[in-house]
């Protein structure tokens, strides 16, 4: 008597499913346990708080007490995280059970709310791990973001309350490469780059953000008897359209632009059809010139962008001071506007 495979299969999915739900439904109350523990810390902190250090003596005492009997879990470092927990997130309903109090304690440690609740909605949609949400915070995704975004916008999109209408809600600039582990002194060609892109796709349509999925590399297209190659073409669900990155490791040129140029009109023209979006084409590019790029294109053009790339983490400060200078752009337009 043979018995399908698929029998087994599906008992197997069955019980790694159960499990996981089991995990972290236990997971889920150990953090509403932290969260009602903070929230008692927190009130009796207020009562006392006419004492100097009363907060200070109230976890020491309360690590004390409760180490002893249920271990480290309850020391003094962690009766801390308790109350800094139920300060960060004063209201029940916003503690979800998607996600995890290791995930927790990392948002915790975030200065601004509306940071908080960007990295708590985008964990939740995109069913981050801890890895990729600490990696999204360490490459300042959100300050990415803001450079070409209004606040408003870039929350708005994270929660779904809008989708993405163009290419720059979504579309990072610079986008940080440091998990390709290649070396900003070691000399590379824009191939080595495209292989590293490659070998870490998972890594890299993490980084290009929300509905990205991966369609060819090396793309020939064949124009009366010429021949191209578009280096990676993606696809975008959200923004319903192709999108085709072209590498280059050096400073980008107009050259560069027209030719990705001719390679979204061929996308939009050939491939494209009636119910999808105009295809956007990235340069993905060393360094840049923000004014050749405004000038080699129509005005208002929304089509193609070039983002810069770096092999290393931005510090915060570095993406501030970048922040900074577009918001000081926009202003001087909105001067000029004025006169």
């Amino acid at each position: 008597m043979s018995v399908s495979k698929a029998i087994i299969n599906d008992i197997k999915s069955i019980i790694v499913e159960s499990k996981d739900k089991a995990i972290r439904t236990v997971d889920h109350h150990r953090t509403m346990m932290y969260w009602r523990i903070g929230k008692r810390i927190f009130e009796e902190e207020q009562e006392g708080k006419h004492r100097a250090d009363y907060g200070k003596f109230l976890t020491k005492y309360i690590s004390e007490e409760l180490e002893p009997e249920y271990g480290n879990g309850f020391s003094k470092r962690q009766i801390e995280i308790f109350r800094q927990f139920y300060r960060t997130f004063p209201i029940a309903n916003t503690v979800y059970s998607q996600l995890s109090w290791s995930q927790y304690k990392i948002l915790i440690r975030l200065d601004n709310q509306d940071k908080i609740e960007f990295y708590v909605a985008e964990t939740i949609k995109n069913n981050w791990t801890v890895r990729q949400l600490e990696r999204q915070i360490y490459s300042s995704l959100y300050e990415r973001l803001l450079i070409s975004n209004n606040k408003e916008g870039v929350l708005a999109v994270a929660r779904n309350e809008k989708q993405p209408s163009e290419a720059k809600e979504i579309i990072k600039d610079p986008m940080i490469l440091e998990f390709l582990g290649l070396k900003r002194e070691n000399s590379y060609y824009e191939k080595d780059l495209e292989s590293a892109i490659i070998t870490h796709l998972q890594d890299f349509l993490l980084e290009l953000g929300n509905g990205f999925s991966f369609v060819a590399r090396q793309k020939r297209i064949h124009l009366e008897g010429d021949e191209f190659f578009v280096d990676l073409v993606f696809y975008n669900r959200l923004l319903q359209c192709f999108v085709i990155i072209e590498i280059k490791t050096r400073k980008l040129t107009h050259q560069d632009i027209g030719q990705l140029q001719m390679y979204v009109n061929y996308y939009d023209r050939i491939e494209r059809l009636s119910h999808e979006n105009p295809t956007i084409g990235i340069l993905l590019c060393a360094d840049k010139n923000d004014a050749v790029v405004k000038f080699t294109l129509p005005e208002g053009e929304k089509q193609i962008i070039a983002s810069q790339y770096q092999l290393y983490l931005p510090t915060e400060k570095q993406l501030l001071e970048e922040l900074n200078k577009e918001l000081e752009n926009f202003e001087e337009k909105g001067d000029k506007t004025q006169i």
